[in-house]
C-alpha cells in the first residue's frame, strides 16, 4: 500500500462534521486529528478545512487545546496542536500563544501516589508535562510537549531542558522507556515501542547519551520482530529522524515493505476490528519519514546542569478546569455532595447476593458446560435475551510466560453463553492502563482470534467517547468521572476478571476490573491519578457511578504473589459467577484464604453498600469454600497497603 492510497483511505476516514477519531464512526478527538493533518500537510481537501474548524473549536482563551466534550483537565493534546500547526509551516502568529500556555503546565510530585516512594531509581523532582492538570508528570506527555516546542524553536528554554532531562532519565540503560516507571515494588518494567519513539523523536541530536543509542537499538530490534502497523509506524518514523546511523537506515528499510504488508491485511479486516483513523495517521506520517519527515528536528539540544533546573519556573495561571470556583458553585458541589452521601446511605443492597462455584479443571468445552449450569441461577435477575451485552475482561499486559490476562479461552464461552442466551449483540471492550496499543495486546494475546471467531466487536475504552457523569461514590474528591460511553450504554454489563493477588490492592477482582472503564485520553497512561487518589477509593466511586450488572471470574488458572503482572500462575480449577460484586470479590479472597476484612477495597464497598461481605450473608451454589479453597502466596510487602489486623 502506497502513500497515495493512505491519504485515500485517511480523507476517506473523516468525519462528516470535521476532523478524525480514534475509530470509524466516533466524532472527531485531537489527537488523530493533529496527527491527520500533519500527515497530510497541505492537502486542498475540503476535508482539511473542516479539521482545522474542529482545532479551534476546542481552543479555550487561555491558549490551551482541551476535547470541549471531554475532561477539561485533560490539557496534553496542546502539545499536538502545537507540533501540527508547526510541521504545516503554519503562520508564527498562530504558534506563539499555543506555545506560551503549553509552558506554563507543568506536572507536580504527588507525595500521596503509592508509587512514587518505589521509584527510587529516577529523579521524581524533575518536572514534565502530565496527561492532566495537577498531577503528576510522564514520559508521553512530556516528550511530545518538547518535540512540539522544539519545532517551535524554545528548545533553550529551561523547560524544555527540564523535560529532555526527564525523558532521560526515565528511559532504561538497556534501551527505549514506558510511561514513567523503570521499577515498581523493586520489579522492573518492560519498554514501550510508541512512547520509546517519541521519547527518541524528542531527543534528537542529543547523541552522546547513552540511553538514546540504547533507545534506537530497542526501536531497531522492534521494527525487525514486529507485525503491528501502530509499531511498525512509530518505529520507522523515529529511526528516520537519525539517518547518519546506517544501521537505522537499513532498519527503516526492512520495515517498511512489512508496515505496507501489515496495512494491506488490516484493510481486509471487518471494520469492528480494524485500525482506525489514528493508525491510518500514523502509518502515513512513517511512509513520509524521508526528506519531508515533519517530526525531523534541527539543532543540538542544550541540557542545563541539574542543579540550575527550577530556578525560573512559570507562574501557572488558572485552566478553563482548575480555575477558583465561584460561591454559586462552591454551594453546588457541597449540596450534590451532602445529596449523594445520603443516598448512598439509602442504597439498596443487591437482590441477589448469592455466589455460585463451579470446579472447572482446564480451559476446554466443559467451561461453557458449567457456566450454564452456574448461570442458571441468574437468567430470571438478568434476561440477557434482546440485551446489548458488554464483557469488560482483565487485559493489562501481554507476556507468553505469564498469566496476567483472562484467558481469550475463558471470554470465548463466555461469548457463546451470551450468544445461546439470546444477547441480540455482545461486545467486548478494555482500556488498559499500561498500553496504549490495545490493537497490539487483544492480537497478540489471542483474544483477536477469538473476536473474529464470532464475529463480536472491540471497543478500545481508553479511546471511547468519553461522558461527564457525577461521582456517586464521593470518596475521592473528585465530583464527576468520565466513563466510557460503550459501558454506560449497554443494556447488561459483566466484569471478567483473572483471580489474582495485587501488591496494591490485595487482591485484584470484579471490582478492581473496572479501573479499565475510564478513558485514558481523560485519565493518562498508567491512570496513576486514580493509585494517589486511592486505589480503594477510585474502584468504589466508579463501582458506585456505574455498577456491573454480573461478574464472572477466572479462577481456573489464577495468578500468586506479586499480581498483577509479576507474579507466579496458580492451578486452582474453578468458576465463580454472581451478580453481587462484592459477595463475588469476598467469595473469590475466601477461596484464596486472603483475610476479607483487611481488603480496603471490600470494606469500603460493603460501607458504601454495594454489596455483602459478611460470609453468613451471601448464599453460596454448587462448590463450597471449604472444598476448594487455597492458600495464595502473598504479594510482597502487602502488610503496608492491607487494613491493619484488628486487636
Amino acid at each position: 500500500m502506497t502513500a497515495s492510497d493512505l491519504r485515500t483511505r485517511l480523507l476517506s476516514q473523516a468525519d462528516a462534521a470535521g476532523g478524525w477519531g480514534y475509530r470509524l464512526g466516533q466524532p472527531a478527538h485531537l489527537e488523530p486529528t493533529c496527527l491527520a493533518l500533519a500527515a497530510l500537510g497541505g492537502d486542498p481537501s475540503p476535508a482539511i478545512k473542516s479539521a482545522n474548524d474542529f482545532l479551534e473549536a476546542q481552543r479555550f482563551n487561555d491558549g490551551s487545546f482541551r476535547l470541549v466534550r471531554g475532561r477539561l483537565q485533560a490539557a496534553w493534546p496542546t502539545a499536538l496542536v502545537l507540533f501540527q500547526k508547526t510541521a504545516c509551516d503554519l503562520p508564527e502568529t498562530e504558534r506563539t500563544p499555543i506555545a506560551e500556555r503549553l509552558l506554563t503546565l507543568e506536572g507536580r510530585v504527588v507525595k500521596a501516589d503509592p508509587e512514587v516512594a518505589e521509584m527510587l531509581d529516577i529523579d521524581f523532582e524533575l518536572l514534565g508535562w502530565p496527561w492532566a492538570e495537577d498531577t503528576f508528570s510522564w514520559v508521553e506527555p512530556t516528550a511530545w510537549a518538547c518535540v512540539a516546542l522544539r519545532k517551535a524553536g524554545y528548545g533553550d528554554h529551561s523547560r524544555v531542558q527540564e523535560g529532555l532531562r526527564l525523558l532521560v532519565d526515565r528511559a532504561f540503560d538497556t534501551g527505549g522507556v514506558n510511561y514513567g516507571n523503570r521499577v515498581v515494588l523493586g520489579k522492573p518494567t518492560e519498554p514501550i515501542p510508541g512512547t520509546t519513539a517519541i521519547m527518541a523523536i524528542a531527543l534528537q541530536g542529543l547523541m552522546t547519551e547513552p540511553r538514546l543509542d540504547a533507545a534506537l537499538g530497542y526501536l531497531r530490534m522492534q521494527a525487525d520482530k514486529t507485525t503491528d502497523v501502530d509499531h511498525l509506524s512509530w518505529c520507522i518514523a523515529a529511526l528516520a529522524c537519525f539517518p547518519d546511523e546506517a544501521a537505522n537506515g537499513v532498519a527503516v528499510e526492512r520495515a517498511l515493505p512489512k508496515l505496507e504488508a501489515a496495512l494491506a491485511q488490516e484493510a481486509d479486516l471487518p471494520v469492528a476490528l480494524s485500525g482506525g483513523p489514528y493508525r491510518t495517521a500514523i502509518a502515513l506520517l512513517a511512509l513520509q519519514s524521508g526528506s519531508s519527515n515533519p517530526f525531523r528536528i534541527a539543532g543540538v539540544p542544550t541540557l542545563a546542569p541539574r542543579a540550575v533546573l527550577g530556578s525560573t519556573r512559570p507562574v501557572v495561571e488558572d485552566s478553563p478546569a482548575n480555575g477558583p470556583k465561584t460561591f454559586t458553585q462552591k454551594i453546588s458541589a457541597k449540596v450534590r455532595g451532602f445529596f449523594m452521601d445520603g443516598m448512598s446511605k439509602l442504597k439498596p443492597l443487591p437482590v441477589n447476593s448469592g455466589v455460585h462455584i463451579h470446579k472447572v479443571a482446564a480451559y476446554d468445552d466443559s467451561m461453557l458446560t458449567a457456566m450454564k449450569v452456574q448461570f442458571a441461577h441468574y437468567r430470571t435477575q438478568l434476561a440477557p435475551a434482546g440485551k446489548r451485552v458488554v464483557l469488560k475482561p482483565n487485559l493489562v499486559e501481554y507476556h507468553r510466560d505469564k498469566v496476567i490476562n483472562t484467558d481469550p479461552r475463558f471470554v470465548d464461552a463466555v461469548i457463546q453463553l451470551f450468544k445461546d442466551e439470546g444477547a441480540a449483540e455482545v461486545i467486548v471492550a478494555e482500556g488498559p492502563g499500561h498500553w496504549r496499543n490495545v490493537q497490539y495486546l487483544v492480537e497478540e494475546s489471542g483474544l483477536g482470534e477469538v473476536l473474529r471467531k464470532h464475529n463480536v466487536r472491540f471497543v478500545d475504552i481508553n479511546h471511547d467517547e468519553p461522558i461527564k457523569t457525577l461521582n456517586l461514590g464521593r470518596t475521592t474528591g473528585l465530583e464527576y468521572l468520565y466513563l466510557s460511553q460503550t459501558v454506560l450504554s449497554a443494556d447488561l454489563f459483566v466484569s471478567l476478571p483473572k483471580l489474582k493477588t495485587h501488591h496494591w490492592a490485595g487482591a485484584t477482582l470484579s471490582l478492581k476490573n473496572l479501573f479499565g472503564t475510564l478513558p485514558g485520553i481523560c485519565y493518562g497512561w498508567p491512570k496513576n491519578e486514580l493509585h494517589w487518589r486511592g486505589i480503594p477509593n477510585s474502584i468504589v466511586d466508579i463501582a458506585c457511578t456505574c455498577t456491573p450488572h454480573f461478574a464472572i471470574v477466572d479462577g481456573i488458572v489464577g495468578m500468586e504473589g506479586d499480581g498483577p503482572l509479576n507474579g507466579t500462575a496458580k492451578l486452582f480449577g474453578a468458576i465463580v459467577m454472581g451478580a453481587d460484586l462484592v459477595a463475588v470479590d469476598a467469595t473469590c479472597c475466601r477461596l484464596m484464604m486472603l483475610p476479607v476484612d483487611r481488603i480496603p477495597t471490600l470494606v469500603l464497598a460493603e460501607q458504601k453498600r454495594l454489596g455483602r461481605m459478611k460470609e453468613s450473608e451471601i448464599p453460596q451454589f454448587g462448590e463450597t469454600i471449604a472444598s476448594l479453597a487455597q492458600a495464595f502466596a502473598w504479594p510482597p510487602k502487602i502488610e503496608m497497603q492491607l487494613l491493619k489486623e484488628k486487636r
